[in-house]
């Protein structure tokens, strides 16, 4: 549904200028193992269906939201898959809007719908084989999409090289 009110009134007060933004991914897969991605035609790379954590939502109530929103699926997230944020999850929008995503990656499964997006931020919905997706928007592992269920732990970003830091301090 395009941004929120929230979103709209933050931007106003900071422009362009970097912002800090909760946000949920869902991995969304077909019968057949193939991953949802979602092409915004306006030369963005491809995405898994995304977005903005609103005042108020859980970080699974969000990603059911953003999933029917961009896709017309209704799904139940099934797991948290990854949390990423940092430098490497920084982005630009085509309009110049800056953001440094925080992000909750879910498994999700299908419950219902059709494979239509509600809001108007979707140009093309398809779905790819995990081993053979395009390069994403943002860089999330790709073991994450070749594994299937809930038997692996929850990925999240290390590097030993943030304990040697915060000793030297």
């Amino acid at each position: 549904m395009g941004m929120s009110d929230y979103y709209k009134s933050l931007r106003e007060k900071v422009g362009n200028e970097l912002i800090f933004l909760p946000c949920v991914v869902g991995i969304v897969r077909n019968k057949r193992g193939e991953i949802l991605l979602q092409n915004k035609g306006n030369g963005e790379k491809w995405s898994l269906p995304a977005g903005a954590i609103e005042l108020g939502e859980a970080p699974a109530q969000s990603v059911v939201r953003e999933v029917w929103e961009e896709t017309g699926l209704s799904v139940i997230p099934k797991k948290l898959v990854g949390v990423f944020g940092g430098k490497e999850f920084r982005y630009q929008y085509p309009n110049g809007h800056k953001v440094e995503y925080n992000v909750y990656m879910f498994d999700c499964t299908i419950e219902g719908g059709e494979l239509s997006p509600i809001d108007d931020e979707t140009v093309e919905l398809r779905y790819f084989h995990p081993n053979t997706m395009p390069e994403l928007a943002l860089p999330y592992p790709k073991h994450l999409f070749t594994q299937v269920g809930c038997e692996e732990d929850i990925y999240f970003q290390w590097n030993e090289e943030w304990v040697k830091e915060v000793s030297k301090k």
